[in-house]
C-alpha cells in the first residue's frame, strides 16, 4: 500500500435479526471508527440494517476460481448432502 494510500474496508450489513451478513459493498476510511460511520453513512441510510460488520480488504483470503474444480469437485459425488436426497414427511410441514 502507497504511503498516503486509505484502507479498503469490506462491509457487511444485516438487515434483521436472526438473518445472517450480506456484503453490500466496499468503503475507503482511515480505521476501523471511521470506516463503521462510512458504511453506516452509504449504506444504511434508510434504515436497512440493524448491524454492520467492516473487514480490512486486505484481510479477506479467497479461493481461486480457477480451481473451482478441485476445490468444490467432491461435493458433488455425495447426493446425500443435498437436500432432495431425504423425503420430509408431510406431517413436519414447511421445512
Amino acid at each position: 500500500m502507497a504511503k498516503n494510500e486509505i484502507p479498503l474496508w469490506e462491509v457487511f450489513i444485516r438487515p434483521r435479526n436472526g438473518l445472517a451478513h450480506k456484503h453490500c459493498g466496499s468503503v475507503h476510511a482511515a480505521d476501523e471508527v471511521m470506516a463503521l460511520q462510512a458504511a453506516r453513512d452509504v449504506y444504511t441510510r434508510r434504515g436497512e440494517g440493524v448491524s454492520i460488520w467492516v473487514v480490512p480488504s486486505a484481510a479477506i483470503v479467497a479461493s481461486d476460481p480457477a480451481q473451482k474444480d478441485e476445490n468444490f469437485e467432491p461435493t458433488a459425488s455425495k447426493i446425500y448432502r443435498h437436500p432432495t436426497f431425504y423425503e420430509v414427511p408431510e406431517e413436519v410441514g414447511h421445512m
